[in-house]
């Protein structure tokens, strides 16, 4: 973390709680797909053995909004399509996330009997931290954009020192909030927190990316105008 940084301003950022909640601003490892600007799709192309429905012949290619891929000629128990929908296909890499919303109210069963339980599982909202450190394994980020992200001039990233190791620097990006489902076989939780300063911080920025606005009352405010004079 380099000085004059915005977590100077919530001494401390971080603090712990060994509680495995969903409360927001809580540090989590959850799995996270890789978000590129044209999505995957898994198109199946049939079966090498008409008779056998748990193996298929496929390829993947760009998942384009005007042209998606017809449903397969041959159904494959193992890989369901229906009308309508497709197969997607992403890399997904465990990382460290914080929790930005924990979830609504569970929906009484009796409103759901029946029916997909995708309809109303509870999901919970995360903004996934990335490595910016550069090694045999990561590409890393550019010093220079760290430094830039430091002094708060995006309103999609923030820059940070995780404490649970691994990367040195890490970038939070809140335009890639994630839905996860709200179970403890989908997230592993860690005993650190935001404190209460440090969210408000970050639903200052929220409200930032989301409005493209900032309260000029708010800290981020104040340290982005404090920056500004050094």
């Amino acid at each position: 973390m380099t000085n004059n940084s915005i977590q100077e301003l919530a001494d401390p950022w971080w603090i712990v709680d060994d509680k495995k909640d969903f409360r927001r601003g809580r540090l989590v490892r959850v799995f996270i797909p890789h978000v590129n600007k044209i999505p995957k799709t898994l198109e199946i192309t049939g079966r090498n053995e008409p008779t056998c429905h748990n193996k298929i012949d496929y390829i993947t290619k760009p998942l384009r909004i005007n042209s998606p891929p017809k449903l397969p000629p041959t159904p494959a128990a193992a890989f369901p399509v229906f009308d309508k929908e497709v197969l997607a296909v992403y890399n997904a890499k465990k990382r460290p996330a914080i929790i930005i919303c924990g979830g609504g109210d569970d929906v009484p069963k009796i409103l759901t009997r029946g029916k997909p339980k995708w309809q109303s599982d509870t999901t919970i909202l995360v903004a996934p931290c990335y490595g910016a450190d550069e090694d045999e394994k990561r590409s890393g980020i550019k010093p220079e954009f760290i430094e830039r992200i430091y002094a708060c001039q995006f309103p999609q990233f923030i820059a940070d020192k995780l404490p649970i190791g691994g990367a040195s620097e890490s970038v939070i990006r809140l335009d890639h909030l994630q839905p996860v489902g709200k179970h403890h076989d989908s997230v592993e939780f860690t005993p650190h927190c935001l404190s209460e300063t440090a969210l408000d911080i970050v639903d200052s920025w929220l409200d930032w990316l989301i409005t493209g606005e900032m309260d000029e009352d708010s800290l981020l405010s104040f340290f982005r105008e404090e920056r500004k004079e050094i």
